[in-house]
């Protein structure tokens, strides 16, 4: 095995994890309940939202923020 080998295993082996944490915190979201304000702006989460997104804590702007790393 050369150290490209060991590279693409190692990166396999850091996706799969990625993408297991990454379900386990949706399946943690869905147990939830939706806020009924964002958590960050205290707006209003319109009830569209909260259903469409079980166990939404943000507001849309907000959760696009969260997404991009700026809050």
């Amino acid at each position: 095995m050369d150290v490209f080998d060991r590279a693409s295993a190692l990166e396999a082996k850091q996706n799969e994890m990625a993408l297991t944490n990454h379900f386990a915190k949706q399946a943690k979201a869905v147990e939830q309940e939706s806020a009924q304000e964002c958590i960050e702006c205290d707006s209003p989460i319109p009830e569209g939202r909260r259903h469409a997104v079980k166990g939404c804590q943000y507001c849309a702007a907000c959760q696009t923020l969260v997404e991009q790393g700026k809050l």
